[in-house]
C-alpha cells in the first residue's frame, strides 16, 4: 500500500527558526506531510547540528536529527540581496513561516510580516520569542532556563529542604513547539493571514494549572513536594527492597480507597478523603514507603494490579526499549540509521510519518533554487 502524503501535504512552511522550539513547531507540521523548508545561514547553519549528543555516524547532532526530520535544506545569507529575493519568493507561495529572532529582527532584515502578508494574504507567521512581541521584556533574549524559572514551574520542582529545581530535559522548548505547533493549525484553519505569537514563559504558564488561580484568588503558593503533587496523595516514588523504584498515583477516590486499604490505611477516617490524605501527607508517604521496602519491584506491581491500583516501574531509556508496549505501539522508529520518537499522534485515516531524518547543510539547495527562479 503507498503510503500517505500525510493529511498536511497541501501545506507549504518556511522554517527558519533555530535551535529547538521554533523548528520543533515545523518538525510537527513536517512529520503530517507539509512540505517544509529549513532555511539556514550559510557559516555554519542551525547550532542545532552541534548541540549536545552527536551522531557516532555523523557529523551532526542527534537533536538536529530529529528535529530537522521531513525537512528540506536549504542555506540563505539573509543579508545578501540575492538571497533575501530568493527567501522572499519562498514565502510568497508559503502558506507558514516559522521564526524565532528577537523582536523587531524580521523587520529589520526586510521580512516585516505586515508586508508579507500584504504580498501574500494567506500567510501565516509563527513567532516564537522568549517573552513575546510586547511587554517589558520584549527585547531580552529568551531561553528555557529563564522559562522554567519565571513560569512558576523550578520553584515547585525539587525536594522540600532543597533547592528549585531546573528540568533535565528541553522541557520549555518541547511544550513550547507544540504549542506553536497548534496555534498556528489554528490560524491556518481561519484562512487568514495573521501573525502568531508564541513565546516560551508564557507555554510554560500553561502548565501550572490550578496554582494560577490559587495565588490570584487567595494569595496562595505551593511548596515543593520532591515527587509529590499539591492534590493528590499518595503520588510518588518509592524504593522496593530489590533496591528499584515504583511509582504510585491515586488521583481519583476509588482508586485511593483501594489503595489505602492494600496498604493497611483502609480503616483509618483521616484517609477517606483527598483533604484528609493532603494533610497527612507525610504519614501517608511514610507508611507507603515502608510498604515499597518490604517488597521487591515486581511483588509491589502485582500487588497494585490485583487491585486496579495505578502504579509503574520507574524505566530508564533502556528499559524503554525493551518494552513490549513500545515495541507493540512502534513509538521508536529508526530512519536512515537514527532511532527517534515517532509522530506524535496517530491518525488512523491520514497518518503523519517520519519520511527522513536531519539532512546536512543545503542539502535541497538546488533543487529550492530551482523552484524559485524568477519570472
Amino acid at each position: 500500500m503507498t503510503a500517505s502524503p500525510g493529511p498536511l501535504a497541501d501545506l507549504r512552511v518556511v522554517d527558519c527558526a533555530t535551535v529547538l522550539a521554533g523548528p520543533g513547531c515545523a518538525r510537527h507540521l513536517a512529520d503530517f506531510g507539509a512540505d517544509v523548508v529549513k532555511v539556514e545561514r550559510p557559516d555554519g547553519g542551525d547550532s542545532l547540528r552541534r548541540l549536545g549528543f552527536m551522531d557516532p555516524d555523523g557529523d551532526d547532532s542527534l537533536w538536529w536529527k530529529i528535529t530537522a526530520r521531513n525537512k528540506r535544506v536549504v542555506a540563505l545569507d539573509l543579508k545578501d540581496p540575492v538571497d533575501l529575493a530568493t527567501m522572499r519568493r519562498l514565502l510568497a507561495e508559503a502558506d507558514v513561516l516559522v521564526e524565532n529572532f528577537r523582536p523587531g529582527t524580521l523587520e529589520r532584515l526586510g521580512l516585516d510580516p505586515v508586508d508579507l502578508i500584504a504580498a501574500n494574504p494567506r500567510l501565516v507567521v509563527t513567532r516564537v520569542t522568549g517573552f513575546g512581541q510586547t511587554g517589558p521584556y520584549r527585547d531580552r533574549p529568551g531561553f528555557a532556563t529563564q522559562a522554567e524559572a519565571l513560569s512558576g514551574f523550578a520553584a515547585i520542582n525539587g525536594e522540600v529542604d532543597g533547592p528549585p529545581l531546573l528540568p533535565p530535559i528541553a522541557l520549555t522548548d518541547e511544550v513550547t513547539a507544540i504549542a506553536a505547533a497548534f496555534a498556528t493549525m489554528v490560524a491556518v484553519h481561519s484562512g487568514v493571514g495573521q501573525v502568531v505569537d508564541v513565546n516560551l514563559i508564557e507555554s510554560m504558564l500553561q502548565l501550572m494549572g490550578p496554582l494560577v488561580p490559587l495565588q490570584g484568588m487567595t494569595g496562595q503558593t505551593v511548596e515543593r513536594l520532591g515527587g509529590g503533587i499539591f492534590s493528590t496523595v499518595p503520588r510518588n516514588t518509592y524504593r522496593t527492597a530489590d533496591d528499584r523504584w515504583v511509582a504510585v498515583s491515586s488521583s481519583s477516590e476509588s482508586v485511593a480507597a483501594r489503595v489505602m486499604a492494600l496498604v493497611g490505611l483502609g480503616d483509618d477516617p483521616r484517609m477517606a478523603t483527598f483533604a484528609g490524605r493532603t494533610a497527612h501527607r507525610h504519614e501517608v508517604d511514610a507508611h507507603m514507603a515502608a510498604w515499597m521496602a518490604a517488597r521487591t519491584q515486581a511483588e509491589a506491581l502485582v500487588a497494585f494490579e490485583e487491585v486496579d491500583a495505578a502504579a509503574a516501574p520507574v524505566y530508564d531509556m533502556a528499559d524503554i526499549y525493551a518494552d513490549e508496549h513500545y515495541r507493540a505501539r512502534e513509538a521508536i522508529v529508526t530512519v536512515d540509521g537514527v532511532p527517534m520518537p515517532n509522530v506524535l499522534a496517530r491518525l488512523s485515516a491520514t497518518p503523519g510519518r517520519v519520511r527522513w531524518a536531519g539532512r546536512g547543510p543545503d542539502a535541497d539547495g538546488p533543487q529550492v533554487r530551482g523552484e524559485q527562479q524568477p519570472p
